[in-house]
């Protein structure tokens, strides 16, 4: 390929590659369309990369004529080990979508419809955003709280959530799905739903919370913080997983919604989730929400009723990453300020909890764990500098 002259006007002006399915933009450039609609939908970009224009329409007109030279080109050079690219199939025109939808409505034709649906949302993202331009989530989301409460009827339900999730909403579609009806569809999907239409709806209930508002985030249901619960401990999926842990770090920092998920159970399923997580990235997103639950007194007491609570919050620090290890060392600090009976003190001299905050300030990890692991060692030091509990070689390092 190196060696033979490609003519310029084959090459994506974005990728510099050959254009397999070549579209003009309103701006008169022509792209590859998987290109340009990357640069369109999934980076949110309004401007011509090349011109810097204002698209004027998101419209992208296939450029056939283009096209065809470029498959001509391939099968003259076939000799060359140079492979004739296929006809891509078009986008789905407006009229062939509405006619979908509105057979979708139809009890007789909707799973068929919706099978189509899913479908046309899949080849594209210029069809992803001519459904939504249609009313697609409104008819989906309306369809999903519909089935949902006819508990008997559930295939159009997942179908339709598959369809919703995997259009990528825009964060004004993701706005008008957060109404009480539907959040609460999706969490009778979480709790009655088939594994794959659980993982749908706590991944879209992930999106629709990361665009709420304050007063949104506050009135969330203690059923909605039961089931995320529940779908962490059954390991649904590792995508379900992590929208979960994402939607707990969004919605935590609230101090009504911590207790929420204490009262759920969540932070006995993170610990369980810990001890066996070899992840980094996963374990520092648990430790990000422990961390948040144990900013307040239930939070701590289902820590320290953990049998291995505090010992596996000590061991994550210093083996995940920098900020694990400041969130391991924050959750610690609420223990020791306020949580920090006698028992608990001992506790953390005999698991080793001591022995890793002295490491910690030993070792380069960052001036704000430093400073808490100090902290720390100052307020029990009468009980830990002279234990016999502490190791040799780190009782040098206890700071006066």
């Amino acid at each position: 390929m190196a060696e033979i002259e490609v003519p310029p006007y084959f090459l994506c002006p974005i990728t510099l590659q050959i254009m397999k399915d070549p579209v003009t933009a309103s701006t008169g450039i022509t792209y590859d369309r998987e290109s340009i609609e990357k640069w369109i939908f999934s980076q949110n970009n309004n401007t011509c990369p090349v011109t810097r224009q204002l698209l004027s329409d998101i419209e992208l007109t296939p450029n056939i004529t283009l096209r065809r030279l470029i498959q001509s080109w391939c099968t003259i050079h076939a000799s060359d080990n140079i492979q004739r690219l296929p006809t891509p199939k078009a986008p789905i025109n407006k009229s062939q979508l509405l006619k979908l939808l509105n057979e979708a409505k139809s009890p007789q034709t909707q799973i068929n419809s919706l099978e189509k649906l899913k479908s046309i949302a899949s080849q594209n993202q210029t069809n992803k955003r001519c459904l939504e331009r249609l009313g697609a989530v409104e008819f989906l989301a309306s369809l999903i709280v519909m089935k949902t409460i006819q508990v008997s009827e559930n295939k159009a339900t997942d179908g339709a959530l598959n369809i919703l999730y995997n259009l990528q909403l825009s964060e004004s579609s993701l706005k008008s799905l957060n109404n009480d009806e539907f959040i609460e569809a999706l969490t009778n999907i979480m709790r009655y739903g088939k594994y794959e239409s659980r993982a749908y709806a706590i991944m879209l209930l992930k999106s629709i919370l990361e665009v709420s508002n304050h007063a949104q985030l506050l009135n969330l249901r203690p059923e909605l913080f039961t089931e995320s619960a529940l779908i962490l401990k059954d390991q649904i999926c590792n995508k379900a997983s992590k929208a979960t842990l994402k939607l707990l770090i969004n919605v935590c920092p609230y101090g009504r919604n911590r207790v929420k998920a204490v009262e759920s159970g969540t932070v006995s399923i993170l610990i369980d989730l810990l001890l066996d997580s070899t992840d980094k990235w996963e374990c520092e997103m648990i430790l990000m929400v422990l961390d948040f639950l144990c900013q307040c007194a239930e939070g701590r007491a289902e820590l320290l009723n953990h049998g291995a609570g505090l010992a596996i919050v000590s061991k994550k620090i210093l083996r995940i990453s920098q900020g694990g290890s400041e969130r391991g060392v924050r959750i610690l600090y609420s223990i020791c300020k306020f949580s920090g009976t006698p028992k608990v003190v001992q506790e953390m001299l005999q698991i080793g909890a001591v022995a890793k905050l002295c490491l910690v300030i030993q070792v380069d990890c960052g001036l704000k764990i430093k400073e808490m692991a100090k902290e720390m060692l100052k307020l029990h030091a009468r009980a830990w500098r002279n234990s016999a509990c502490m190791p040799n070689n780190l009782i040098s390092s206890y700071p006066s």
